[in-house]
């Protein structure tokens, strides 16, 4: 059982255990000990980026001194998007990427997530053996001295390394010229290379979120807040709207009405224009157990399938991987196209909408029309004490019961979090007066029993 490690690397808040200077220094000392033996150099290298976070400075001198303690040379990029760090530890042939963010989570939080050297998220067992190390007293034995100690580099065109690979992901023979974009990138990780893009590639850009102080990031603004947008947008007559959020892996868009279009509907888009175009492979979507029954209507309707995974973008990334996929998401705004990119990346997918958006020169409302999400209810059940829902008795019999009695297509899903004492329970139907009566039920019984 991982103690550190989340669904998305390490997360909690800033300067309290996990997330200390001491931990931090020690996780560097576990990736360089494991990813340097891959090293053809001297010193392997590690690249190590960040958001834009107060907090963000400690960890980022303590995650330095412990990867250079253990005679592995750090390459430092300062704030960019996650995907940037992926893309940049496998194009700069680096050894691992760390990037230090809490992404969507308010200033206070801070984390880490670590790629290896071919740009993909750490599977499970390699972080299992991170935190076997962290706590082990070898770590720290035959520590390399005088010349073999490593040495950190700061990299002064990681930005324009990324902008490049960014803008080339976009139809050479398309522009966005005249088109007006409100971009919001949350006061955090894309606050310099984003705007940059969209403008080089022609759009007008009205800015938001551009201005980060440390304590500001994700603030009533970006991706989980794009409602904060709509008003420029509709003042300004823009053609969409684009929320990222604190790291950039993903976002949310607002269409030309201000109405909010979410990772559903943007693959439901995307996945279309991919099968009419016969570059979606299997003609399958990959996403979580999160996605809108409409998407998987939607799909059927278009010839596609949809695939489930368990909640988290590396598992999507994993199922893609394995059997060969090349598209996949999840509704809350990580898309990744694997033809392109390791990851999920905002730029990226807003690049690849806005180029069905200017192939089909349709307009965004008319385009997300394609899909309509089914009634979705979400309830947080605090539980005494952490509980696999297998081992709530009744529970299983319960939702079937509760499924008969919703008829027609609906949907239950009951998942413990994975960082406090809940039960999240998700009804999917028809009737959204019957489905908010069965999660108000269900919620009753969980809460009866645990």
């Amino acid at each position: 059982m991982r103690k550190l490690f989340g669904t998305d690397g390490i997360r909690g808040k800033a300067n309290v255990h996990p997330m200390t200077t001491d931990v931090a220094m020690n996780i560097g000392r576990a990736v360089a000990k494991i990813f340097r033996s891959n090293g053809k150099s001297r010193h392997p290298r590690i690249l190590i980026g960040k958001d834009t976070r107060l907090s963000c400075y400690m960890l980022e001198n303590a995650l330095s001194a412990g990867i250079c303690s253990m005679g592995v040379d750090v390459l430092l990029v300062g704030p960019m998007p996650t995907p940037a760090i992926a893309f940049l530890t496998s194009s700069m042939r680096a050894d691992a990427g760390v990037v230090i963010s809490a992404s969507h989570n308010p200033f206070e939080d801070n984390g880490i997530k670590i790629f290896s050297n071919d740009g993909f998220k750490l599977p499970d067992h390699v972080e299992a053996r991170i935190e076997e190390m962290i706590s082990s007293e070898s770590l720290t034995a035959d520590m390399p001295t005088g010349a073999d100690v490593g040495k950190a580099f700061r990299i002064e065109d990681a930005r324009g390394r990324y902008i490049v690979f960014a803008k080339q992901t976009f139809p050479a023979d398309l522009t966005l010229d005249g088109l007006k974009i409100v971009l919001d990138c949350a006061n955090g990780a894309t606050y310099k290379v984003a705007p940059s893009v969209f403008e080089e590639l022609g759009a007008e850009v009205i800015r938001l979120g551009v201005e980060p102080n440390g304590t500001n990031i994700n603030d009533g603004c970006g991706a989980l807040h794009p409602e904060s947008m709509r008003s420029t947008l509709l003042e300004t007559g823009a053609d969409m709207g684009i929320a990222l959020d604190g790291d950039g892996d993903r976002l949310i868009v607002l269409d030309e009405k201000g109405v909010v279009v979410d990772g559903d509907h943007i693959m439901a888009i995307c996945a279309k224009y991919m099968i009419e175009n016969r570059i979606l492979n299997y003609n399958t979507v990959v996403s979580t157990v999160m996605s809108n029954m409409g998407l998987e209507v939607a799909l059927e309707a278009m010839g596609g399938r949809l695939v489930r995974t368990q909640v988290g973008d590396r598992y999507v990334v994993e199922a893609m991987r394995q059997k060969g996929y090349n598209f996949g998401g999840e509704q809350s705004g990580h898309l990744i196209f694997l033809d392109h990119i390791t990851t999920g990346d905002g730029i990226l997918a807003a690049l690849q909408l806005l180029a069905v958006m200017q192939r089909t020169r349709r307009p965004l409302s008319e385009l997300s029309s394609i899909m309509e999400s089914f009634p979705q209810t979400l309830h947080n059940i605090r539980v005494k004490e952490k509980k696999n829902v297998d081992q709530i008795e009744g529970l299983s019999e319960k939702q079937a019961e509760l499924e008969k009695q919703i008829g027609g297509r609906c949907r239950i899903l009951i998942r413990p979090s994975g960082t406090e004492p809940v039960i999240r329970v998700m009804v999917e139907g028809e009737d959204m007066d019957r489905i908010e009566a069965a999660a108000l039920e269900l919620g009753e019984f969980i809460r009866s029993v645990c």
